[in-house]
């Protein structure tokens, strides 16, 4: 009889985790379309790039320029890299952007870096910066490559933004793991000392290497149908959408459609996935998930959610998102 209802009690915390804060069902991670007509050039719209990237230790000033593109049209540029080599990153991306941008916040906790820059204009329009780190204890990496979390709260142009760069424990084995640390870091940043600014926040958007992996499939078929480019049958496989989806972990968070091939694990100086005797599993690790306050008055558009493969020094392709922001008018 005790274990029955120790079972039963287990089996309702399961499903309770199936809720939101406002008590609502939730079916994991909403996949949004992409919509390709930004209305960039309406002042009431605050346009956001958002890039990832697990740098493996290495990179280059062309790199960077990659990363942010050329075009710029953007007023917000969020870089979250993890496995950050030891020479001044920031510094790069700076010089990348002198033109256009200016640095407006900066959270580092050893090779785990996040960078926030704005128009160079934008100091009337950017206010209430903060930032925080958690480090997390967690399997796989390298010593000296920290797995935890960086993050910046920012209001920009009236909206309050929270943005979080993570590196979460490798191996397909450790999911649980990996669902505890999002969980503690989603409780820990910005909690110090009363800090209201994650539950007054607009939007929050997580990046990094979540390092979540396909499971259930073994690398051979995995890139069978990456080569036929049927990479869209493998989300069924993907250990984050399958635990957003138990009610694990990112309640209420949305991403771009996994149009993408798997970010991970290429050969360095490739785009060709990992010959090593592992010959790893292709894997969609790094990840770019965002959520809308339901009570901000915001709405949001994403128009474009890519890796780019041109960048070959890591053994991970850099991901990136363009997320549009509007108040709603009254």
């Amino acid at each position: 009889m005790v274990m029955a209802t120790c079972r039963e009690r287990s089996m309702e915390l399961k499903k309770d985790r199936r809720f939101d804060s406002m008590g609502a069902a939730h079916e994991g991670i909403k996949t949004v379309a992409i919509e390709k007509v930004c209305e960039f050039s309406t002042s009431s719209v605050t346009c956001v790039c958002i890039v990832t990237w697990n740098m493996n230790g290495k990179a280059s000033s062309g790199d960077m320029a990659e990363l942010i593109g050329w075009h710029r049209r953007f007023d917000l540029l969020a870089v979250g890299l993890q496995e950050v080599p030891k020479h001044d990153v920031g510094v790069q991306l700076q010089a990348a952007l002198a033109e256009t941008h200016r640095l407006l916040a900066a959270a580092t906790m050893q090779s785990l870096q996040l960078f926030v820059f704005g128009p160079k204009n934008s100091q009337p329009l950017a206010k209430e910066t903060r930032v925080d780190k958690h480090a997390v204890r967690g399997c796989g990496g390298l010593v000296g490559r920290k797995k935890g979390a960086v993050g910046v709260h920012i209001e920009f142009n009236g909206i309050r933004m929270v943005f979080i760069s993570c590196h979460l424990s490798a191996h397909a084995r450790n999911v649980e793991e990996r669902n505890s640390q999002c969980r503690h870091i989603s409780q820990s940043l910005f909690a110090k000392d009363g800090n209201p600014c994650r539950r007054h926040c607009h939007v929050t958007v997580w990046m990094g290497d979540l390092n979540y992996r396909l499971q259930g499939i073994s690398t051979h078929p995995a890139r069978s149908l990456i080569r036929k480019n049927l990479h869209n049958l493998l989300t069924s496989k993907d250990q984050l959408l399958r635990e957003a989806k138990s009610g694990e972990v990112f309640v209420g968070y949305c991403e771009g459609s996994l149009s993408f091939k798997p970010t991970y694990k290429y050969d360095v100086g490739s785009n060709n996935y990992d010959t090593s005797y592992k010959v790893r599993v292709p894997s969609w690790t790094d990840r770019i998930l965002f959520k809308i306050d339901s009570s901000s008055g915001i709405d949001a558009a994403l128009h474009s959610y890519e890796s780019i493969d041109r960048v070959k020094t890591s053994d991970h392709k850099p991901v990136r998102a363009h997320l549009c922001l509007k108040v709603k008018s009254v």
